[in-house]
């Protein structure tokens, strides 16, 4: 029998991770490191509690009706089948009301649920493996006594042989996640670079979605140490989760180095000087990081613009406006000379204007932007064929969108248009091919 591994790639790591929101819980001993927590009062553990499920977006995964917190029941549905998150409210009969703190503990840092069964990875335990043990009370103390219990049973998974048989996560787990331990500080790093460190490791499971995966769903590194592939970039159900390493991109006449101050903006408020958040990181933004508190936003981009993941910038390349501003003046005039140029005057230069800068902090530039850009497209596209819309956070709450395309527009049509924009302006990137835009526009059918 032939695997067509791709495709196995990359739609096996969204299966592990909803069946991974199975119920918590575990008959094994809880891993646990060789700190003993610091005392704090009950009030102020279940208020740390609160603000770590926010760090950990456990909503993301766990909540279909707002009204209904944590109640699970979000699907998914996946070449092998339909997903339905659990329920992690306290309650007795249909939640996780009956677990101990061992249980609790168990379950994110090892994978094993109550009655024994393992849990698919993507709470992510391998991840969560690095909460200390002040955080992990702090968390159950909320979810045991800070969550509304919600009488909700769990809908069965229904995935085809064998990607139902739980069992072989046994072999999983030996491969991919054993020794796990919670995080140890680097002795050569401040305080706020380590505490950017295990937030982005542990809770916050930014490699979950940024760092490259195996055929077997796998996180092909758990951290920086050694390797080059932590956080450098993957792509996920069709959308391209980008490099975060500090690399400056060499495919346009702009700098596009992040500094700490473009990510702490961004994070908090899902945009900055040039862009937003968009797809799957407008909820991330939405549900998470714009609760952060401000030192671990500044202790999240610290980690991320300080060696060994920041590897340096490369000088900007050279200007090129004289060729940005012909191409911006041959569209004000209406002279188009491919199919690319006129799609885009008919579709996008509206909002985006003949120049590509748009009108932040309503209409993203396309001009030096990273996700223009990318090596990988499949952003860009879903983001065309789809629409997107920004989060709506506290310091920028209107939530403009960016309306669908893949209605009206062909594939070629679509690639024709994204390959106007790639090499327009000063960018310099590759073109994009109705081939490419067909496997995302798959993609995007299957996930509504």
């Amino acid at each position: 029998m032939t695997i067509q591994f791709d495709r196995l790639k990359q739609y096996l790591i969204p299966v592990f991770a909803l069946m991974c929101s199975g119920a918590l819980s575990s008959g094994a001993n809880a891993q646990t490191s060789n700190a003993t927590p610091t005392p704090v009062s009950a009030d102020a553990q279940l208020a740390k509690g609160a603000y770590l499920a926010k760090v950990g977006d456990c909503a993301a995964c766990h909540t279909v009706n707002k009204a209904q917190p944590f109640a699970g029941g979000l699907p998914l549905a996946t070449p092998f089948g339909t997903l339905y998150s659990t329920n992690i409210t306290p309650d007795a009969s249909t939640g996780i009301g009956g677990y101990s703190y061992a249980d609790f503990a168990t379950a994110l840092r090892q994978g094993i649920a109550k009655d024994g069964h393992r849990l698919y990875p993507a709470m992510p335990y391998p991840s969560y493996a690095k909460i200390d043990d002040a955080d992990m009370h702090a968390l159950y103390r909320y979810f045991m006594q800070g969550v509304k219990p919600i009488g909700q049973p769990d809908r069965a998974s229904e995935l085809r042989f064998p990607f139902n048989v739980r069992a072989l996560m046994t072999v999983w787990d030996r491969l991919y996640a054993h020794e796990q331990l919670p995080y140890q500080a680097d002795p050569h790093q401040s305080v706020e670079w380590n505490r950017g460190a295990y937030l982005v490791q542990g809770l916050a499971h930014c490699g979950a979605c940024h760092t490259p995966h195996g055929m077997l769903g796998q996180e092909s590194v758990l951290d920086e140490k050694d390797n080059t592939a932590f956080l450098s970039g993957n792509t996920l159900a069709g959308w391209y989760a980008p490099n975060l390493r500090g690399h400056k991109t060499q495919t346009s006449d702009s700098d596009n180095v992040w500094s700490k101050a473009d990510l702490v903006a961004y994070l908090r408020s899902g945009r900055m000087h040039d862009g937003v958040a968009f797809g799957p990181m407008t909820e991330v933004v939405d549900d998470s990081t714009q609760y952060l508190h401000d030192d671990d936003l500044n202790a999240i981009a610290t980690y991320l613009t300080s060696p060994p993941l920041q590897a340096g910038a490369t000088p900007p390349a050279p200007q090129q406006t004289g060729r940005a501003e012909q191409t911006a003046i041959a569209l004000r005039a209406g002279r188009v000379d491919s199919s690319g140029a006129r799609l885009y005057l008919d579709n996008c230069a509206a909002c985006h204007r003949t120049d590509g800068t748009g009108a932040m902090p309503a209409f993203p530039s396309l001009r030096g932007n990273a996700s223009v850009l990318s090596g990988d497209p499949a952003s860009l596209i879903h983001i065309v064929l789809s629409g997107s819309h920004m989060p709506s956070t506290a310091a920028a709450p209107t939530p403009l969108a960016m309306p669908d395309f893949g209605w009206r527009l062909t594939d070629q049509q679509v690639a024709d248009l994204l390959s106007f924009v790639r090499t327009s302006w000063g960018n310099r990137a590759a073109a994009v091919t109705a081939g490419e835009v067909a496997k995302v526009r798959g993609v995007a059918l299957s996930a509504k």
